[in-house]
């Protein structure tokens, strides 16, 4: 069984037990966080797609901790004009366990 979410701006496929790494959420190390907005649900050879999401679906995680990815290096250069720019940024994540998807 997996389910497919929408957090962040972003969708994930998750099932039980995956870990995943989703935009920054304000929450402690511990905490347990409810995902309503379930695009689809998968269960064996029965599919419940949503319209845009499923009514009454809900998928539960805890979240592990907060970090941040790797860092992005950013270059801007123009050649022949003596312009090299050069930045660098770390975005925030939060690191979730999937616990259970229910329909």
């Amino acid at each position: 069984m997996y389910a497919v979410i929408q957090t962040g701006g972003k969708q994930y496929r998750v099932e039980e037990g995956t870990t995943l790494k989703i935009e920054k959420l304000e929450l402690g190390a511990g905490d347990s966080v409810e995902f309503d907005k379930v695009l689809m649900i998968q269960s064996g050879d029965s599919s419940n797609i949503g319209q845009p999401f499923v009514n009454g679906a809900k998928v539960t995680a805890t979240v592990l901790s907060q970090g941040r990815h790797k860092k992005v290096k950013i270059l801007k250069f123009r050649r022949r004009k003596h312009h090299l720019k050069q930045m660098g940024h770390r975005q925030y994540y939060t690191e979730v366990q999937i616990t259970g998807i229910s329909a």
